[in-house]
């Protein structure tokens, strides 16, 4: 299957058999996918109310296929859609697969300070979160002088993908990339402009963090953070954490929300679903892929961190939610990726939630700044890779980017989110080079649902708060239909109204209030 061959790819860059497997099935995926483009233009002709009066298995399809409907407006003759889709496994799928090959094999000499070692790139991000800062100083000279090696192939990668994206949208009648984008995620553009609205207006509130976590690492009041610690654990409560102890937290905070939730952590152990260590190969990150019947495989690159502990949370959270799609049908199963992140945010809040009460001095202050640290991630960060890939579209629509044009785009998206709370002399220009999800060949604009996860997270847990048995009865549920039902009406079955900026503003007033509890906490441990 795909997802045995991709489970291989991913895990060893190196493995040919695997690589050339991997290719043999995207061609003949390429083969079936536009068949998608005929259901799509038959349910639009014939119509998805009329056929539902007659048909059980329509009815009981009603919302996919009613997005097939509407999707019959924006795509290309049957026709075309078999040509796009032969060519794009030798266009925006092999590109991606190269900016995968070239930064899994990429390595870098770090100055550690008891000699210098050769590690994997995703070893050498796993540094940043090092308690000792010249650790991270010398991973973060390393990687800047390892991403330019690659640098040019992989933005004519970049360039290749957005400007495929840029041409088959426009011949899809899609007025803009995002308008694309928000129809893939069952996203309206009024739920997205007042998330967008929100975030803006929160920007303040977590520059403020920022401000005290440069002052809480030695920099003098007014400097901004050098991207060295922009993820760095706090001096004096620094602390690592072996993976048995951290699978043991999110085992511990997962069965304290129910005996399902819990059960799946020794599952996922017992059927070896996780692959966690980093090495050379291997790509960066972490993800979860759904994989066989009720399965999941996990990707990991474990560094010992408590962010570490967080991401596993995270990922097991989209197995989770893989257990709860296992009999729905493949169109029914068909997630919308701002509602895939839904449940895997949510763990994660169950666990720190869980942490948090029972931790003082400074573990508590080790898992506020972690927390906050994580937010300021999904917002600030998310929203800077969000205008960065916005420009990269806008001008890519003219003309190929060179390397240098890229990273300057970088650099503003950074200054626009950040601002002075980010060092201007120590930002990163080649983090277009290191995100994989700019290369996605069939998904633009794979940032802002984790901000979306995050927020609708905050307000799904504050109705767990409220209600939990009724929370719990209702929660899989909604898991189980995320396939079938647009993210507004989902919302809505929770009484949730995500067009309205008020929930929004609501899920980051959550934050405003983390960011003071972070600096009551501060007050009573650090000088």
């Amino acid at each position: 299957t795909a997802a045995t061959a991709y489970s291989f790819v991913p895990t060893n860059s190196r493995d040919e058999q695997a690589q050339a497997a991997l290719g043999q099935i995207e061609t003949m995926q390429a083969d079936v996918t536009p068949l998608l483009a005929r259901l799509a233009d038959w349910v639009h002709a014939l119509g998805v109310d009329a056929l539902a009066e007659v048909s059980t298995e329509v009815a009981e399809h009603l919302l996919p296929l009613a997005r097939l409907a509407e999707r019959a407006a924006h795509q290309m003759s049957e026709a075309e859609e078999h040509l796009y889709a032969a060519l794009t496994v030798t266009g925006a799928s092999a590109w991606s697969r190269l900016q995968g090959d070239l930064t899994s094999q990429l390595t870098a000499a770090v100055e550690l300070p008891d000699g210098t070692q050769t590690l994997p790139l995703p070893a050498v991000r796993g540094l940043a979160t090092h308690p000792d800062p010249a650790v991270r100083q010398a991973a973060y000279d390393a990687e800047l002088q390892a991403w330019p090696t690659i640098a040019v192939p992989v933005a004519a990668a970049l360039n290749a993908i957005k400007g495929e994206t840029n041409v088959v949208n426009a011949r899809r009648h899609w007025d803009a990339p995002l308008d694309a984008s928000l129809y893939a995620n069952s996203v309206s553009r009024a739920t997205f402009d007042a998330m967008q609205d929100a975030v803006q207006a929160a920007l303040p509130d977590l520059r403020r963090w920022m401000r005290t976590k440069a002052r809480l690492h030695g920099h003098a009041a007014g400097s901004g953070l050098p991207w060295r610690d922009l993820v760095a654990p706090l001096p004096e409560v620094a602390s690592t954490i072996s993976w048995d102890d951290g699978v043991q937290w999110v085992r511990t905070a997962f069965g304290d929300y129910s005996a399902e939730l819990g059960g799946l952590v020794d599952r996922a152990l017992a059927e070896r679903w996780i692959d966690a260590a980093p090495r050379d190969g291997k790509t960066g990150g972490a993800f979860c892929m759904e994989f066989f019947d009720d399965r999941s495989l996990v990707l990991l690159n474990w560094s010992g961190s408590v962010e570490s502990a967080q991401t596993t949370a995270h990922e097991l959270g989209h197995a989770y939610h893989n257990t709860t799609l296992a009999g729905r049908t493949p169109l029914q199963r068909r997630l919308p990726m701002a509602l895939a992140e839904t449940a895997s945010i949510f763990c994660e809040t169950i666990v720190f939630q869980g942490l948090l009460q029972s931790t003082t001095g400074g573990a508590r202050l080790a898992l506020l700044e972690l927390d906050m640290q994580q937010v300021t991630q999904l917002v600030i960060d998310i929203h800077s890779r969000f205008l960065f890939e916005s420009g990269v579209f806008e001008r890519r629509a003219q003309r190929d980017l060179s390397v240098a044009e890229l990273d300057a785009l970088m650099l503003e998206a950074q200054d626009r989110t950040y601002g002075d709370t980010l060092d201007p002399e120590t930002r990163h220009p080649l983090m277009w080079a290191h995100k994989g999800h700019y290369y996605s060949s069939g998904l633009s604009f794979y940032n802002y649902p984790y901000t979306f996860g995050f927020l609708f997270g905050v307000g799904l847990y504050a109705q767990y708060l409220a209600e939990p048995d009724v929370f719990r009865e209702r929660y899989d549920e909604l898991l189980a239909s995320t396939g079938m039902a647009d993210a507004a009406s989902l919302a809505r079955g929770f009484g949730i109204d995500i067009e309205d900026e008020a929930f929004w503003r609501a899920s980051l007033d959550v934050v405003a209030e983390r960011v003071k509890a972070f600096k009551s906490a501060v007050a009573m441990v650090a000088p």
